[in-house]
């Protein structure tokens, strides 16, 4: 089984209360998807209706995120109006706990309660009767592959590392984490896909942290911080600055892809700054800055300067894997050259997979979710 051990750091609770810091014994990584522990097939994301009320009028959209915490404990957050990245998501979190028994995960809340096969969320009002079901979700980001753009200057693409400094490659081919790029950059566009370990006994900071380091100056967090609240500390985070408008986290192994559009600062002749720098990001296709002005660095990152520097991909101590990272430089030359489909402003869009949806039964009913798709 394809598992590091990795000593727990004593680390922040990253706004998630009831993620204690656990004393420094070697934990579990995990890093290949079909070799993993119990827990996992029974975290992730579901999707369905609930019946608040008796009658079958009153069946709402909700969605559910399922997070495993380590020896057979889980906490769930669940959402009115589906899950995060589409137009008809709630910021409300409605918080259940739970364990799992055998294979079977029984959640808790204060007024439902859920039972979970790993294919399948049912849930109960505090009567025992059954309020609706939910389908398990496996989503993905619309631009994960993205081709590069004929201008673009592919840094990884899996045939070779020449574009970096001292980087290391796994067996499967990604890149790992601890590297940075031979070239600099000034104002650039940037895609990049990346993979977080399942590390369920990992605790703030150390579940699963990298980064993406631009201009070795603005960090980017990579961290697993599925069905968290999304702070400045969190996936998508600009680093210790600026919370993302909606935490687009996705369950640990799947693949994510970050979409970044970032505007260097200006700094006139006596090397003062006049214009901060700036910059969108898109996490799994949904955006989470948009044109967002950035003051300063963050954390350890260069002083901020007139001077194009590399990215980083930043190594924290854990197992983080990348993939098709290519940069395409903002010149005149390449102003008007397509990027990617993506929403600049706006409501969040869906993310997709491959397979459409089945309907959801809820109560004797089948109702169809369109837009929605679940992978085998």
């Amino acid at each position: 089984m394809r598992i590091r051990l990795l000593a727990l750091a004593v680390a922040a609770l990253c706004g998630t209360p009831s993620l204690q810091a656990a004393d420094k014994t070697p934990i579990a990584v995990y890093t290949d998807p079909r070799q993993t522990d119990a827990d996992f097939p029974l975290q992730g994301e579901y999707l369905g209706y609930q019946r608040p009320l008796p009658s079958d009028r009153s069946s709402v959209l909700v969605g559910l995120q399922v997070i495993a915490v380590g020896d057979g404990q889980f906490e769930a957050v669940k959402f009115f109006g589906g899950l995060p990245g589409t137009t008809s998501w709630r910021r409300e979190r409605i918080p259940l706990v739970g364990e799992r028994r055998d294979d079977v995960l029984h959640l808790k809340g204060d007024l439902y309660d859920a039972v979970i096969d790993g294919q399948q969320a049912t849930l109960y009002n505090k009567l025992g009767e059954e309020s609706g079901r939910l389908l398990k979700q496996r989503r993905g980001s619309p631009t994960l592959g993205a081709p590069a753009p004929s201008q673009a200057i592919v840094l990884f693409d899996g045939r070779g590392t020449e574009e970096w400094k001292g980087a290391k490659v796994t067996p499967e081919g990604f890149l790992m984490a601890g590297t940075e790029t031979k070239r600099s950059f000034g104002s650039f566009r940037l895609h990049g896909e990346f993979r977080l370990p399942y590390k369920p006994l990992g605790r703030g900071q150390d579940r699963g942290n990298s980064g993406f380091y631009l201009q070795n100056r603005y960090e980017i967090q990579v961290l697993d911080s599925f069905g968290f609240p999304g702070i400045e500390n969190e996936c998508g985070a600009v680093y210790r600055l600026v919370r993302p408008n909606l935490n687009m986290a996705l369950p640990p192994l799947a693949w994510q892809t970050y979409d970044i559009d970032l505007t260097m600062p200006r700094f006139d002749n006596a090397g003062k700054k006049i214009a901060n720098m700036r910059i969108s990001v898109w996490h799994n296709g949904v955006p989470i800055h948009e044109n967002r002005e950035i003051p300063s660095k963050t954390g350890a990152g260069q002083p901020e300067g007139p001077n194009p520097l590399p990215i980083k991909l930043q190594d924290h101590g854990n197992p983080v894997v990348y993939r098709n990272i290519w940069v395409l430089p903002k010149t005149e030359e390449t102003v008007g050259v397509p990027w990617l489909d993506l929403p600049v402003y706006g409501p969040p869009v869906p993310i997709f997979a491959p397979q459409p949806m089945p309907g959801t039964a809820c109560c004797g009913l089948v109702f169809s979710l369109p837009g929605w798709t679940v992978l085998p």
